[in-house]
C-alpha cells in the first residue's frame, strides 16, 4: 500500500520575496456575520422550518438568512421576515444564490420591500469544477460570473430607486482550487460589470471550499491577490477557515485590484466559514 504522505500530489506554494501579512497588527474590531441560517442549516439532517428559523433568527439578530431561490422554506421565511417587521431597521440581511439567471430572479422576488441587503452571488472557477462540472476554460466560467453580475446589476436599479440599501458580494467558490491569475481576472471582471466605486463597495469572498493547503499558504495567495496595493486603501480579511473549523487570521491591508481607468473599487474581503468577518 502506498504511503500516505506520497497518496496526493502536493500543493505548490507561492513564491514571494517578502510576506507582509506576519507583519500586520489588527487595528479594529470586526463586523461579525453569523451564518447559521443559511450555512449551518443547510448542514442539519432535518433543515429548520420556518417558525424554527424565525426562532432562531430573533435570538441572533443573524445577517445571512437564506438561500431563498433553493427552497419553499427559504424563500418563504425571508418573505416572512421582510412582510412580517421581523428585521431592525440597523440590520442588513444577506441572501446567497448561484449565478443562475431564474435564480438570481427568484432571489430578487424575495428580498422585495427589504431596507438593506447583501446580494451574495457565486460560481465555481476551480480547475477540477471546470473540468468536470462546467466543461469549459477560465473564460467560461468567468462568462458566468460576468453575465450574472450584470444581471444583478440590472435587476437592482428598481429596488435602488425605491430606496433599498443594497450592496453586492461575490464568491469564486472553490478559490483556493483556482490558479491565482485566473481567480484575479475573473474577481476583477465581476468588480466592473457589477459597477464597483468608492461609495458602492463590493464584498469579495474568498472560500476554502475544499481545503487543500496548508493556512500559510492560504494567507500568501490571499495577500498576492493585490501586492503593489497601498496599505489601508481597501478593509481588511481577517480569517481563513478550514474545513476543520480552523482559524488563520488574516491581518492584511488588502487593497482592490485597478479598475479600467486605473482606479482601485474598494472592496472588503471575506473568508467563507460558519462566520465571517468583514470591515
Amino acid at each position: 500500500m502506498k504511503p500516505a504522505h506520497e497518496k496526493y500530489i502536493p500543493f505548490v506554494p507561492l513564491k514571494m520575496t517578502r510576506r507582509a501579512w506576519p507583519d500586520r497588527e489588527l487595528k479594529a474590531p470586526p463586523v461579525w456575520c453569523s451564518v447559521d441560517l443559511r450555512d449551518g442549516n443547510q448542514a442539519l439532517i432535518d433543515p429548520m422550518n420556518v417558525r424554527e428559523k424565525l426562532e432562531l433568527f430573533h435570538t441572533l439578530v443573524e445577517i445571512e438568512v437564506g438561500f431563498p431561490s433553493a427552497s419553499e422554506t427559504e424563500y418563504e421565511f425571508i418573505r416572512t421576515l421582510i412582510e412580517g417587521g421581523h428585521i431592525p431597521d440597523d440590520v442588513t440581511i444577506q441572501v446567497l444564490v448561484q449565478a443562475r439567471e431564474h435564480l438570481i430572479r427568484r432571489t430578487f422576488e424575495a428580498i422585495d420591500g427589504a431596507k438593506h441587503v447583501i446580494f451574495h452571488f457565486y460560481n465555481s472557477t476551480s480547475t477540477l469544477q471546470r473540468k468536470v462540472v462546467f466543461h469549459t476554460d477560465v473564460e467560461g466560467v468567468k462568462k458566468i460570473a460576468v453575465d450574472a453580475a450584470r444581471l444583478i446589476r440590472e435587476l437592482s436599479q428598481p429596488a435602488l430607486d425605491a430606496g433599498m440599501d443594497l450592496r453586492y458580494e461575490y464568491s469564486p467558490e472553490s478559490f483556493m482550487g483556482t490558479e491565482m491569475d485566473a481567480a484575479v481576472e475573473i474577481c476583477q471582471a465581476v468588480i466592473e460589470a457589477i459597477g464597483a466605486t468608492p461609495e458602492h463597495k463590493v464584498i469579495l469572498n474568498l472560500p476554502t471550499t475544499v481545503e487543500n493547503c496548508m493556512p500559510t499558504t492560504s494567507l500568501t495567495k490571499l495577500s498576492t491577490l493585490s501586492p503593489g496595493c497601498p496599505a489601508g486603501t481597501a478593509p481588511l480579511s481577517p480569517c481563513t477557515p478550514t474545513t476543520t473549523g480552523a482559524r488563520a487570521w488574516l491581518p492584511l491591508n488588502w487593497a482592490c485590484w485597478p479598475g479600467p481607468s486605473g482606479w482601485r473599487p474598494p472592496c472588503s474581503a471575506t473568508a467563507s466559514a460558519p462566520a465571517t468577518w468583514t470591515w
